[in-house]
């Protein structure tokens, strides 16, 4: 773990101790008072609250240490303060010179979609080869990134960052952060419309991560997706392509479903060819797990560390995640977020699957833009179109996708609509029958994640 002593985070901050030993070693930092433990240093961070309120609860948790922006008093005589002009910036600025100085070389991934599985897909692949450090959760923001260098130990040798962005120049703002060795962008998509006003700005907003690529870095493109293709027009330096494509170095062939066990498929990395069980039943997946194959060929990671390594992917928590209910219902919880075309791909592969019913539990999909209302409908026209006997709606936008489904055909009782999570999750088991394939999926904002908790909880 990173051993800083408050002189030498002064130094990197370029802050003042007002109270504490120089010599005080700090080996843990939070921004979050509840999450705090004993010797941590707490960053009092100026958001939507105003982290200098909650310094007194970081040290009754047990920080040691704070750094401000604000003079305060001291809740403890004994703690340390650190002043700096911007707790955020101070942040970034301790975290950007731990890694100057590490030997761990930079995996950035951006994309409209799948940067998190894809993240989790490499640092597992790589993991048999290298000590691999990842940013935890959805950390892939300009708080998230320097708090997960943070989290660097001396034995790491790779770290895979997540870099996302709702608006132009954040991603730039990560690269000076953590520049990378390797930058993967997964695919451009009209996600984060809402701050974005077409997909062209997207694609120049996620083509910000190649500006920050270290010399003798390597680009690894989506060579399917035809935004990621334009961009990587413009690289001069070292690329690969992943995908489906016969030019991509990294590539699936002759792909077979197995049903819920998922796929089977010719893997192609450079020169070698191996058939693999790949254990998800989402295509969207496969790319990210191609992408992910892509930062392993680039680090040169033998083939036999790679091939045991895909023996140990599992599905993760609240994407894709496939329990098996009473009275022979399957439930595919996919609550952590949706977009148009992750839902449309999602609808597509999971129909595939044999079932007595399909039952879409869709919330409102959000960020759109001034195009919401039209996405959401024709949602529910894919939800009938490809074949879902039942649709839940969650939320004042997805009632759209109701309207969607009638005009396709859908009978209108087999359309259900509910204000919020809470309400649906109250219901959502009287309308579910033995045999059933149940679909949870919404935008992190819509909590469907509670309607998912609700079958697990009342229906294993």
């Amino acid at each position: 773990m990173v051993e800083l002593y408050l002189n030498e985070i002064v130094e990197k901050t370029g802050g003042k101790i007002l109270q504490g030993s120089p010599s005080a070693l700090f080996r843990s930092f939070t921004i979050d008072s509840r999450l705090s433990q004993p010797g941590d240093l707490f960053f009092a961070l100026i958001a939507q609250r105003d982290g200098h309120v909650y310094i007194s609860d970081a040290v009754r948790k047990g920080a040691s240490g704070a750094v401000i922006s604000q003079k305060i008093t001291a809740p403890n005589p004994d703690i340390a303060l650190i002043m700096v002009s911007d707790t955020l910036l101070a942040l970034q600025k301790l975290a950007q010179k731990v890694l100057s100085t590490h030997k761990a070389r930079v995996v950035g991934i951006t994309g409209s979609i799948g940067k998190t599985t894809t993240k989790e897909y490499a640092a597992s692949l790589l993991s048999k080869s290298f000590k691999v450090l990842k940013s935890e959760g959805n950390f892939n923001n300009h708080i998230g990134l320097p708090l997960s260098i943070l989290r660097l130990q001396e034995t790491h040798t790779i770290a895979v960052f997540e870099m996302g962005t709702s608006a132009p120049g954040e991603i730039s703002q990560l690269i000076q952060i953590a520049p990378p060795d390797i930058a993967v962008i997964t695919n451009i998509n009209p996600v984060h419309l809402e701050f974005f006003n077409d997909i062209e700005k997207i694609a120049h907003a996620k083509k910000e991560i190649l500006d920050g690529l270290k010399p003798g870095g390597t680009a690894v493109f989506n060579g399917d997706d035809p935004w990621v293709r334009k961009i990587s027009k413009t690289w001069k330096g070292a690329k690969l392509f992943f995908g489906l494509s016969q030019d991509c170095e990294i590539r699936a062939s002759d792909i077979k479903r197995m049903g819920i066990q998922g796929l089977s498929l010719e893997l192609f990395y450079g020169d070698r060819k191996d058939r693999i069980h790949f254990p998800f039943f989402y295509t969207s997946f496969l790319y990210n797990f191609l992408a992910a194959v892509g930062v392993a060929y680039a680090f040169s990671t033998p083939v036999e560390d790679l091939l045991q390594q895909i023996q140990t992917l599992r599905p993760f928590p609240m994407r894709g995640e496939l329990h098996r209910l009473k009275n022979d219902i399957i439930l595919i919880d996919d609550s952590y977020n949706s977009n148009p075309v992750a839902l449309e791909s999602v609808l597509k592969d999971l129909a595939e699957l044999p079932a007595k019913r399909r039952v879409a539990v869709l919330g409102d999909m959000l960020e759109l833009g001034k195009q919401e209302v039209d996405y959401h409908i024709q949602a529910g026209k894919q939800v009938k179109d490809k074949n879902w006997n039942v649709l839940v709606t969650v939320g004042p936008l997805s009632r759209h996708m109701g309207e969607g489904a009638l005009f396709a055909g859908m009978r209108k009782d087999h359309v259900f609509s509910f204000s919020n999570s809470e309400e649906a999750a109250e219901h959502i088991e009287s309308l579910l029958k033995a045999g059933d394939l149940v679909l949870v999926k919404g935008s992190r904002g819509m909590k469907t994640d509670k309607i998912a908790e609700r079958l697990k909880k009342k229906g294993t």
